[in-house]
């Protein structure tokens, strides 16, 4: 590679879209270039960077001011090259960001030319990359999730929002993760963000890792005072933050660290994500350290998401805290934001008797005044068509009603009663005898893991469960489900491991462990290995080691310790109780007698009927009794222990009750029905679903990792098993470990996490396709076909792009499409041309040598060339047409719809608005600005035709 200056153009050859870069400035052994055309700084080292020079030669094409002229002499000045075309002389710099840049005419005029089959494939891989651009889940195709319609629905909201700014408080179990995931990788794939930072407790800092590379492909970095200390090794005063574009972080390490608070701050993220963010304290008076650090990024970055499942009525001045750090400008009063809350709570009421087709009460009335106030026509209308019997009606006010909800603009709540789908809880709970005689060191042993279980010890003791009477529960257990598999989750790696012992030296059973302290890949092979039917019986698995996975097909999940935080509780139950479960889920719990675990048991089920129902208020029933628990748990055996044990079940079972109404009378039921509203009509599910139909007879992936040496074997049940024995190249990271399996069908992939999930989005096939796409592989081909004689055909494949800011995501309306053209040597189109499939076929793998008739093809391609760049650019033209009537169709209707909706509707902010008419306007700008550019060219000609050399 020739040495970089400033001021040179070059091309990327991995991201030809960008159009044409200039050379900004050299640092050490990288160079940065600046894409001007799209809005894009790329980084590249001197030794691997994916580029070619923009050098053009005489005869060659060049565009200035968008006008193309022909360069007669170049002329180099200190590195820079100069273009003159007639009088004129054009420096590099001048040149447009697109350009006409292409080797297929040369390597044809020369007579190098690939295999005809070459040619097809790569004008096939040239159609699949446009249709997977243009689909509707960009972004999606490849995520390992299952299609559920309400969480679909919350990916195509925030995919209409500018930018997106949403918290989103589903219930347990219905997949905020999940959610939040789709968002961002949505936001990513369409360029709308490019720098994301996630900050989660640092209990779910791998959690959060895994899901989003495991399940959507993305890889984020996690980031810790070690990171960054050693990032600034190299270089002292640079910001760490700016080293990644996607960072995962401890919201509490972060907001204790004023230092690496003020460098996050100073990084300029596009969207930020915040779980559980109910952690974070905000009162009139006060705001915690974390709450204050989210609240400054929040102000700063445009892209905003927030999680949490805790109920606003369990504390409505926590809830505004959540809401202020999503629009400022609307929440900024506490007082009026109770005001309101009340209104909504008697609305509620009143879609309850819509719902149930009950007269409305004068109360009930008036409260429906005071939304529809300034609206002199639509109330009464509304109103008069119920009384007069529109059955219609009903359904139109509730519409109305969530057009005019405010807080349904920024919050979304969808509950497990009104999503469905979800299996029974069935409790299975042991007390086992405690009798010390066989072993008189049991209690103090139990006392001591539970200790440490609930944070009181912190040193974890030895465990040894070979003669522990649980073990011999666990193995009886074993023996009467068999042969179900089951999930036993215990609390840390050295449970886990001595548990696997115990079972090894007192069972024959198959059994898979699975810890925190084990690899990515160990731990995707263990749960492929507890997947597999006839794999291991029993995972194991520790706290931290199973968050992020699901294990769907397993009804049996044993609880070996219970942890005392009842939402850790609903946590592990929904390793199993989730959407998609086909059975019921069976929860077996045991404890022994007059332990501290048969306490914390007792309160579960006793006080709090844990293991049968959702614990929505599991917070604040940790709040008001979690102390009381442990004391009572841990206290020595007496009458008044038995006496207080009891007056903490009765008083737990009072407490839940009383918040479990106030949960249930303060609901908002027109959050809830906005939150569900479309979800069964979802444009994204029905892509999705189609997209799953096609794959299942899809080939092209494994034909295409061919072409790089990476072969297939088929080992059945949806399973490919790819083999990069042969690769042609290195830096896939995807084989740095060897074979892999693969799969194309969506439920193997949800029960393989060890399998790469091989969809048109995914990253394997994405840097196959642009190293391929980069060479000149196909670009240049002949083939013999069965023509009438002194026939030749040109066929001219150009690809159409669009050089615009990522940020636009231009190509969902005109994606690099390639267009088809042939040629003959009359200079006639021949629309309806395709070679003989005979002829394709009798080809094979021949490969003619065609610089013998440099001559002839130097007086026959290039009027034929440049007729089939006057047909691309009529063809061109239509589909530029097209896309633009697209675009400005459909952000024309949104803007109407928000518009309409701002009337009405005080959330909808007008900077919303704006930035859809400003995307409108350039886009309706840009997109005429995309050029046909020359990709590969196949000459087609009479079996006569090899004669001519003669």
């Amino acid at each position: 590679m020739e040495n970089f200056v400033p001021g040179q153009r070059w091309l990327s050859t991995t991201e030809p879209e960008l159009g044409l870069g200039t050379v900004m400035r050299l640092t050490g052994r990288s160079v940065q270039i600046v894409f001007t055309g799209s809005g894009v700084v790329r980084q590249y080292a001197f030794g691997s960077a994916p580029l070619m020079r923009a050098a053009f030669r005489p005869g060659d094409r060049i565009r200035i001011d968008g006008v193309e002229t022909v360069v007669e002499r170049v002329e180099a000045e200190d590195g820079l090259l100069v273009y003159v075309c007639g009088a004129e002389r054009y420096p590099e710099g001048m040149l447009d960001a697109q350009q006409p840049v292409s080797q297929a005419d040369t390597r044809l005029l020369a007579g190098r030319v690939d295999r005809s089959d070459q040619f097809d494939f790569r004008y096939e891989l040239l159609q699949r990359r446009a249709a997977a651009r243009a689909h509707p889940g960009w972004g999606l195709l490849g995520a390992r999730v299952d299609l559920i319609p309400h969480q679909l629905r919350v990916a195509e909201i925030a995919a209409q929002r500018r930018p997106p700014r949403l918290l989103l408080a589903d219930e347990v179990g219905l997949g905020k993760t999940i959610e939040a995931c789709l968002i961002v990788a949505q936001q990513l794939a369409a360029g709308r963000a490019r720098r994301v930072l996630v900050l989660v407790p640092e209990s779910l800092v791998n959690q959060w890792f895994v899901e989003l590379l495991r399940r959507f492909n993305l890889a984020f970095a996690i980031y810790d005072e070690e990171r960054c200390e050693s990032l600034e090794l190299t270089e002292p005063h640079r910001n760490p933050f700016e080293d990644e574009q996607c960072v995962i972080a401890s919201t509490d390490w972060l907001a204790r660290n004023d230092k690496r608070a003020r460098q996050a701050l100073a990084a300029q993220w596009d969207m930020l994500l915040v779980d559980e963010a109910h952690h974070l304290v905000w009162t009139p008076d006060f705001a915690s350290p974390d709450y204050r650090l989210v609240e400054a990024l929040a102000a700063k970055t445009p892209g905003l998401l927030l999680l949490t499942a805790t109920p606003e009525q369990l504390g409505l001045g926590g809830h505004f805290a959540r809401l202020r750090l999503l629009d400022p400008a609307r929440y900024h009063s506490l007082t009026a934001f109770e005001a309101e809350t009340r209104r909504y709570q008697r609305l509620s009421r009143v879609v309850e008797a819509l719902q149930a087709g009950a007269p409305l009460s004068l109360a009930e009335t008036e409260a429906l005044g005071e939304l529809f106030e300034g609206e002199a026509d639509t109330l009464p209308a509304l109103l008069g068509a119920i009384a007069q019997g529109d059955d219609g009606a009903r359904a139109r006010l509730i519409d109305a009603l969530i057009d005019r909800h405010g807080t349904g603009r920024v919050m979304i709540r969808n509950r497990r009663a009104a999503v469905g789908g979800f299996p029974r809880r069935v409790k299975h709970i042991t007390v086992l005898d405690g009798n010390t005689a066989s072993d008189p060191t049991l209690h103090g042993r139990l006392l001591a893991e539970f200790l440490h279980d609930v944070g009181e010890q912190e040193a974890e003791p030895e465990h040894d469960y070979t003669r522990d009477p649980r073990m011999d529960w666990l193995l009886a257990l074993l023996d009467r489900i068999a042969p179900a598999k089951a999930l036993l989750l215990c609390r840390s790696r050295a449970k886990v491991q001595a548990l696997e012992e115990a079972l090894r030296l007192r069972s024959g059973v198959k059994a898979a462990r699975f810890h925190e302290d084990m690899s990515l890949l160990q731990r995707d092979r263990n749960a492929a290995w507890f997947a597999d039917p006839e794999g291991a019986r029993l995972l194991i698995a520790s706290e931290i080691g199973a968050e992020g996975r699901n294990f769907q097909f397993a009804q049996h999940l044993i609880l070996w310790d219970l942890p005392l935080d009842p939402d850790m509780l609903e946590q592990r139950i929904g390793r199993l109780d989730r959407i998609g479960q086909r059975g019921d889920v069976n929860i077996h719990v045991q404890a022994v007698a007059g332990s501290p675990q048969e306490t914390l048991l007792r309160w579960y089920d006793e006080g709090l009927d844990a293991f049968s129902q959702i614990l929505a208020d599991g917070r604040e029933l940790l709040r008001c009794f979690g102390d009381d628990v442990v004391a009572l748990a841990i206290g020595e055996a007496s009458p008044r222990r038995d006496a207080d044990i009891h007056a903490l079940l009765a008083r737990s079972r009072e407490v839940h009750a009383e918040l479990a109404r106030l949960i249930a009378e303060g609901r908002d039921r027109l959050l809830e029905l906005g939150s569900q509203r479309g979800a069964g009509e979802s444009e994204l599910l029905a892509a999705l679903l189609a997209d799953d139909q096609r794959a299942a007879q899809d080939d092209f992936p494994l034909r295409l990792l061919e072409r790089i040496g990476v072969h297939h074997e088929e080992l059945g049940g949806g399973l490919w098993l790819l083999d990069p024995e042969h690769i042609a190249v290195d830096g896939f990271d995807e084989f740095k470990n060897g074979p892999r399996p693969a799969t194309f069908d969506r439920a193997t992939a949800l029960a393989r996490d060890d399998a790469l999930y091989l969809r048109d989005d995914h990253p394997l096939l994405l840097s196959v396709g642009e190293l391929l796409l980069s060479g000149e592989t196909g670009n240049a081909a002949f083939l013999i076909d069965e023509l009438p004689p002194r026939t030749v055909i040109l066929e001219a494949v150009f690809v159409l792009e669009c050089v615009a800011r990522r940020a636009l995501n231009a190509e969902r309306f005109l994606p690099p499409t390639p267009l088809r053209v042939a040629i003959d040597t009359r200079l006639q189109p021949r629309s309806d041309f395709t070679p003989s499939e005979r002829a394709r076929l009798r080809a094979g793998e021949r490969q003619i040598d065609l610089s013998p008739m440099r001559k002839v093809l130097a007086t026959l391609v290039p009027p034929m060339l440049e007729r089939a760049r006057q047909e691309a650019e009529s063809r061109a033209a239509a589909r530029i047409a097209d896309a633009v009537a697209a675009a400005d169709s459909l952000l024309g209707r949104e803007i109407v719809r928000l518009e309409a909706l701002a009337r009405i509707n005080p959330a909808v902010r007008q900077e919303e608005v704006a930035r859809l008419r400003e995307e409108r306007e350039r886009l309706v700008e840009v997109l005429p600005g995309a050029r046909p550019r020359l990709d590969a060219l196949r000459l087609v000609a009479s079996p006569d035709f090899l004669s001519l050399r003669r």
